[in-house]
């Protein structure tokens, strides 16, 4: 059984409805009906989405997400930094940097 459905198109999503149309050799209709299915099956609950690369790398510092400190320094330039390990009299001002330094040596 087929159900039809109307729906009001701004200018600028009927010139791109005609433009996927034209480009991929399909009518109107057929271009909605591909564009539903897709939606469709991207929003079907079911299995959760996963996070490409999560927990892949390990700094080695247990509290890194939770302990501000790690935190110094990001966001700085490379000259910010020589400035701050100056300030502090170190040679890397990055604290993360620092801890994994004294751990390998």
């Amino acid at each position: 059984m087929k159900t039809t459905v109307q729906a009001r198109l701004d200018e600028e999503t009927a010139a791109a409805l005609d433009r996927l149309a034209r480009q991929l050799g399909m009518t109107r209709s057929e271009v909605i009906r591909e564009s539903l299915k897709s939606m469709a099956r991207m929003h079907t609950p079911g299995e959760p989405l996963k996070l490409i690369g999560a927990g892949k790398y390990d700094s080695g510092i247990g509290d890194l997400s939770t302990n501000k400190k790690h935190m110094e320094g990001f966001g700085m330039t490379n000259a910010q930094l020589r400035e701050l390990a100056k300030r502090k009299g170190a040679h890397d001002a990055h604290p993360a940097r620092q801890q994994r330094n004294r751990r390998s040596a």
